[in-house]
């Protein structure tokens, strides 16, 4: 079994994969180092993987060295299962590499566009070579409503609801169509000039609002939440078969 660790600036996702799947999944605060040894305890996984954008605690990494056969972090220069066309690769995001990891493992041999809407939506491309081509950043729906209210004098802070209007009739409900359906539009809009590039091009939503987004698209696409996890998963194996 595997362990699959991604640590943000305020969480902890932690994973279980066998066999290829993830099997187990917890979203931690960031210092509950005590949960993740209860997760190594219940599932004695024998190999692991973490990405960090922080750095990670010392106590957790030398548990994490004790208790694993093989112990891999996720580097700029960390040898991946696809080809990385990217001009500045010391700052291509891990989120970045795992999610394009992950969707050619799900779809390989296809032309890919992955989104990732959460604090950022990221927009990656992968070629069905399997040559990761590159991507964009925008400000995520989170960011957008906070940046309305910081960056104005009386403009409020919303949070995203279920219904969305077409056109604003209050300052609220401005805000709310503004944002929401702008992603919308925008998120389209990448799949429509890609489609008119890759006719076949496979379209895969993930992060923290994909389901949130998914029913709102006008195009077809494939929702998975776990596409990050998935990624470092099959990171990890490709480097464990190596060692």
């Amino acid at each position: 079994m595997n362990l699959i660790i991604e640590q943000g600036n305020t969480k902890l996702k932690v994973a279980v994969s066998d066999c290829g799947k993830i099997i187990s999944f917890t979203c931690l605060d960031r210092d509950e180092i005590s949960a993740v040894k209860d997760i190594i305890k219940q599932y004695h996984p024998t190999q692991g993987i973490i990405s960090s954008v922080v750095d990670t605690d010392e106590s957790l990494g030398f548990y994490l060295k004790e208790h694993m056969k093989y112990l891999l972090w996720l580097e700029g220069h960390t040898p991946v299962p696809i080809r990385l066309e990217y001009e500045t690769k010391e700052t291509l995001g891990r989120d970045r590499i795992a999610v394009a990891v992950g969707a050619n493992c799900l779809q390989p041999g296809r032309n890919l566009l992955v989104i990732d809407a959460g604090t950022a939506i990221t927009y990656e491309v992968i070629e069905s070579s399997g040559v990761y081509k590159g991507g964009n950043i925008s400000p995520g729906m989170t960011t957008r409503f906070r940046a309305l209210h910081q960056f104005t004098e009386r403009l409020p802070l919303l949070k995203e609801k279920e219904e969305v209007p077409l056109i604003g009739t209050s300052t609220e409900s401005a805000i709310l169509a503004g944002v929401v359906n702008g992603i919308v539009y925008e998120m389209d809009g990448h799949i429509d000039m890609l489609k008119a590039k890759y006719d076949d091009i496979f379209v895969f939503l993930t992060g923290g609002h994909s389901f949130y987004f998914e029913r709102r698209l006008k195009n077809h696409i494939f929702a998975d939440a776990n596409l990050v996890l998935i990624g470092l998963n099959r990171i990890l194996e490709y480097n464990a078969e190596k060692n």
